[in-house]
C-alpha cells in the first residue's frame, strides 16, 4: 500500500497557480482537451492585476494546506496495518453496495449553451460565429468560441486574446426567463415534481411516465428533447441513469444536442466511473480536486486504491461521500424544494471598483428594495441580516446583525446594511444583503412543532454544494456542482470563494440584478464567475440549503465565519457582531447567549406555557362545574365562545 503514496509536485509560480488562474470552467463541453497554451495565455494576461495577486495568495494557502495534509497522512499511517484497514473498508463498501437501487430512471436535462443559443435564435446572423454573451465578464460562450478556449466567467479582454474575432453580445435576461419557463413547462409533462436547477437544467424521474406510456427510457428522453425543441427551437442534452449524480455526468457525454444512457447494472456503473476524472463528479471543485490529487486520487477508480488512507483521514476527505461516488450508489430522489427547507433570501450587485460612497449606498438601497419585494411577494420575514461585500482586492467579507423582532421593510434592511459597512474611504466591487432565520408568514404558528423540530435529529442531510443558478447578469453555467443533493461533496472548498460560497450561491435566492451593472458576478479582470440566483417562479425552482452533516462527516479547519480568505478584520474594523446566536424554539426570540443561557430561557418559556395551560384548564373546569353562573338568555348576555 505504501508504494501507492505519491508526493505532489506543486510549483507556486507554475503548474498550481496556472491551473488556478484558468478558472473553474475548464471542463465545459466544447473546450479542447489540451488547454496548456490557453491556460498560459490566461496566466500571462492576468499578471500584475489585483486578481492575480489574490489568486496567488489563495494558491499559496492551498499549497500550505496540502503540505499539512501530507504531514498528517504520514503521521496517521505510521505503524498502521494498512492491509487490515483495507479489509475493514471492503466490508463497508460491501454494505454500501446493498443500498444500490436500480429501480428508478433518472434523467438530467441540460440546455445547450442556453444564453448563447437564445441569442442565436433571435439573431440568426450569429450562427456559426464565435461569440460570447456579456461584456466585462462572459456569462457563456458559443460552441464555436469554446474551440478557442473562451468560456463562461472569463473577462472579455482575455477572451479577445484567445479569439480576436470574438463577438460580444449584450444580455437579454427577460428573454432567457421567458424561454426557461417554456422549457420547464415541457419537462413537467414528464415529471410534475421535477427538481429544477437554475433556469436551464433539471432532474426528472421518468419511471412512471415510461411505464404508463410503455416507452423505453431512451425513446422517452428522445421525445422529451424533441418536445423542448418544438416549443422553443432550442436544443437540450440529457443523461439517463439510476441516480442523479450519474445522470448529471451522463448529460455531458454527448453535448451538444445528444443523450447518453448508462446501463443499469452494477458492473457497468463501476466500469463507467473507474477512469472518470474526479473533477467531473458533481460537487468536486478545484480545491477538493487538488486536495484529493495530493494523495494520488485523480480518478474515481483511485478512490479504491487509496481507500485505507481515505478511511483513516475521514475528517479531511469525507470517506462516505467518496466510497459512494466510487460505487455510484447515490441518491435517486427527485422532488422540488419545499418552503420549509428554505433557509435564506438574498440579493447582491457587482460593479466596477468604486470608492464613491453615494454610488455604493444607491446599490445597497436597490438591493434592499429587491429583497423587500422578494420577501413580501413570497411571504417571508427574518430576524438576521447579513451584509456581504467584496473589496477591490477580491477579498470577501460578511457582517451580521440579529434582531429580536421580525424584519421585512426596505428601510430596516438598508439601515442595517449601511450600519454594517466599514468606514469610508474603501473600494468595493460587490455588495449584497442576505436575510436568515426566516419566518414563513403563510404558515400558522405551531409552538409544539417548533419544539419538536428543534430536538429532532437531522434527516438525510448532506453538505452543501454549489448549484447552477441565474441572474440578470448571466447564466452561471461554470463550475456547476449539481443541486443540493443527498450525495453532496463534503465541502472542502471553504478557502476559495469561487469554488465554494454556498452562503449566497445556494441559500440566497436573489431577485434579478440591475442590468446597468457589470454583466456578471466577477468584474473585468476576474476570470472566475460568481453565482447569483433569481426569485423563484414556475420555471425556476431554486434551492435553499438543507442541514449539513459537514461537521459529522468531515469537519473543516477552523476559520472566521465572516471572512473569506485571509482578510484582516482589524484593518477594516469589521468586528463580528455575535459569537453565540440562537433562536428560542418556544417563543422564537433571537438570543445572544451561550448554551446554558439558551436552556434557562427555554425553561422559562416552557414554564410560562405550562402555567398558561394550567390556568386555561382550571378556567375550563370552573366553567363546566358552575354552569349556572353563566347567563343563558339570548342577546347581550349570550355566551361567548
Amino acid at each position: 500500500m505504501s508504494s501507492n503514496i505519491t508526493e505532489p509536485v506543486v510549483s507556486q509560480d507554475t503548474a498550481s497557480l496556472v491551473h488556478r488562474l484558468a478558472g473553474p470552467s475548464t471542463g465545459k463541453a466544447g473546450l479542447s482537451k489540451d488547454q496548456t497554451e490557453i491556460n498560459r495565455i490566461i496566466a500571462d494576461a492576468s499578471k500584475g492585476s489585483k486578481f492575480y495577486y489574490n489568486e496567488k495568495r489563495k494558491d499559496k494557502d492551498l499549497t500550505q494546506r496540502i503540505d499539512k495534509i501530507l504531514q498528517l497522512r504520514d503521521s496517521t499511517i505510521r505503524g498502521v496495518d494498512l492491509q487490515s484497514v483495507e479489509h475493514s473498508v471492503d466490508r463497508l463498501i460491501s454494505e454500501l453496495e446493498f443500498e444500490r437501487d436500480l429501480s428508478q430512471t433518472i434523467v438530467h436535462v441540460d440546455m445547450d449553451a442556453f444564453y448563447a443559443n437564445v441569442e442565436m435564435l433571435d439573431n440568426p446572423d450569429l450562427s456559426g460565429k464565435p461569440f460570447g454573451v456579456g461584456h466585462g465578464i462572459l456569462c457563456t460562450a458559443s460552441y464555436e468560441a469554446r474551440k478557442y478556449g473562451v468560456r463562461s466567467g472569463m473577462p472579455g479582454f482575455i477572451a479577445k486574446k484567445l479569439c480576436p474575432e470574438l463577438i460580444l453580445v449584450p444580455l437579454h435576461f427577460e428573454r432567457y426567463m421567458e424561454l426557461s419557463k417554456a422549457v420547464m413547462s415541457v419537462l413537467r409533462r414528464y415529471d410534475p415534481t421535477l427538481f429544477a436547477v437554475g433556469c436551464d437544467e433539471a432532474y426528472l424521474n421518468v419511471t412512471t411516465y415510461c411505464k404508463t406510456h410503455e416507452l423505453s427510457a431512451a425513446n422517452c428522453v428522445q421525445g422529451l428533447r424533441e418536445a423542448v425543441f418544438e416549443a422553443t427551437r432550442l436544443t437540450a442534452s440529457a443523461g439517463i441513469a439510476p441516480t442523479k449524480m450519474l445522470a448529471k455526468i451522463c448529460s455531458d457525454k454527448n453535448k451538444p444536442n445528444g443523450q447518453f444512457e448508462l446501463s443499469f447494472d452494477p458492473d457497468s456503473i463501476r466500469s463507467f466511473l473507474r477512469d472518470l476524472p474526479i473533477r467531473q463528479v458533481p460537487g468536486v471543485g478545484r480545491v477538493y480536486e487538488q486536495l484529493l490529487g495530493s494523495i494520488g486520487i485523480k480518478t474515481c477508480g483511485d478512490i479504491f486504491t487509496y481507500r485505507a488512507i481515505i478511511y483513516l483521514m475521514d475528517k479531511q476527505f469525507g470517506s462516505l461521500f467518496l466510497f459512494r461516488t466510487y460505487l455510484g450508489v447515490t441518491s435517486n430522489t427527485v422532488k422540488p424544494i419545499s418552503r420549509e427547507e428554505r433557509k435564506s433570501i438574498g440579493a447582491e450587485r457587482t460593479f466596477s471598483p468604486s470608492t464613491n460612497k453615494k454610488q455604493i449606498l444607491d446599490k445597497l438601497n436597490d438591493i434592499a428594495f429587491d429583497l423587500e419585494k422578494d420577501m413580501s411577494e413570497n411571504g417571508w420575514a427574518a430576524r438576521k441580516v447579513t451584509l456581504k461585500f467584496k473589496m477591490d482586492t477580491y477579498q470577501v467579507f460578511t457582517r451580521t446583525k440579529s434582531f429580536d423582532r421580525w424584519v421585512t421593510r426596505k428601510e430596516d434592511l438598508f439601515a442595517t446594511g449601511k450600519a454594517l459597512l466599514p468606514k469610508f474611504p474603501l473600494t468595493l466591487r460587490l455588495i449584497g444583503l442576505r436575510v436568515t432565520r426566516l419566518k414563513d408568514l403563510r404558515a400558522t404558528s405551531d409552538t409544539e412543532n417548533n419544539i419538536r423540530r428543534f430536538f429532532e435529529p437531522l434527516k438525510d442531510s448532506r453538505p452543501l454544494e454549489k448549484i447552477k443558478t441565474v441572474s440578470e447578469h448571466g447564466e452561471c453555467d461554470i463550475d456547476s456542482k449539481d443541486e443540493v443533493s443527498d450525495d453532496a461533496m463534503p465541502g472542502f472548498d471553504t478557502m476559495d470563494e469561487d469554488d465554494h460560497d454556498p452562503s449566497f450561491a445556494i441559500e440566497c435566492q436573489t431577485t434579478g440584478s440591475d442590468s446597468k451593472d457589470v454583466d456578471y458576478a466577477p468584474d473585468p479582470s476576474d476570470p472566475i464567475c460568481q453565482i447569483h440566483s433569481v426569485a423563484p417562479s414556475e420555471g425556476l425552482c431554486l434551492v435553499p440549503p438543507r442541514a449539513s452533516e459537514r461537521d459529522a462527516i468531515c469537519p473543516l479547519p477552523t476559520k472566521p465565519h465572516n471572512v473569506e480568505g485571509n482578510g484582516r478584520l482589524e484593518k477594516l474594523d469589521l468586528a463580528f457582531d455575535e459569537q453565540y446566536s440562537y433562536e428560542c424554539p418556544v417563543c422564537g426570540k433571537a438570543l445572544q447567549t451561550d448554551n446554558q443561557g439558551l436552556n434557562s430561557h427555554m425553561d422559562f418559556c416552557l414554564s410560562r406555557s405550562a402555567i398558561r395551560q394550567a390556568h386555561a384548564e382550571a378556567t375550563s373546569f370552573d366553567n363546566i362545574s358552575r354552569p349556572t353562573l353563566k347567563p343563558s338568555s339570548k342577546g347581550k348576555g349570550k355566551n361567548k365562545k
